[in-house]
């Protein structure tokens, strides 16, 4: 079992303040993507497409904040977790961490 500590080394804070906006920025595309699909079938009325899209944002909020709302120091390891689980970093930057903090972070995702 990785260690848990409840703080993340200084390189990997840093480095996940600069990559949040980048993963926010694809979890929203994603959103809208799925927004845009909802809202031009055609097949269903408005009202359902208007059903069916509140229910997607009233999930993908959930989503938004449990990744990306209140980052401080003392959460960016759930707060990683939760961008990772989300598949909204690319290898290439998930490799950017340390070892130790990947390594917490596939675990607490097996956790999910």
């Amino acid at each position: 079992m990785p260690h848990m500590s409840h703080t993340i080394p200084e390189s990997d804070w840093k480095l996940l303040r600069k990559l949040a906006p980048v993963a926010l920025e694809r979890f929203c595309q994603r959103v809208l993507s799925k927004a845009s699909q909802i809202s031009n079938a055609g097949d269903r009325t408005c009202h359902a497409r208007y059903l069916e899209l509140y229910k997607l944002l009233k999930e993908q909020d959930k989503d938004l904040a449990a990744a990306f709302e209140d980052h401080r120091r003392s959460t960016a390891i759930m707060k990683l977790a939760r961008i990772y689980s989300l598949k909204l970093l690319t290898e290439e930057e998930f490799g950017a961490f340390s070892e130790e903090t990947r390594e917490t972070i596939v675990f607490l995702a097996t956790l999910r």
